[in-house]
């Protein structure tokens, strides 16, 4: 099949060169990194958050029912000015 794909003239000036010295075409160069993105793609693992926690007994009382800004302050609080 036959397609169209816009590259960077810089790419496209390596891939010759590379074809070239392999002795290959450009054509195979893209053919096999493609089948390798696809490749790898199919093989990787979506990322999965760890859910981590901590023993205790939920929020300290000064923040218990305190807004990220005073989260954030108390999280500073005696460093700088």
């Amino acid at each position: 099949m036959k397609t169209t794909v816009e590259i960077p003239q810089s790419l496209l000036d390596e891939a010759r060169q590379l074809a070239s010295r392999e002795n290959t075409t450009v054509r195979a160069l893209i053919e096999e990194g493609l089948r390798r993105v696809i490749e790898n793609r199919k093989n990787s693992q979506p990322f999965k958050l760890c859910k981590l926690t901590f023993r205790g007994e939920g929020l300290h009382p000064d923040v218990a029912d305190g807004s990220w800004a005073r989260i954030r302050d108390l999280s500073y609080e005696g460093r700088g000015a």
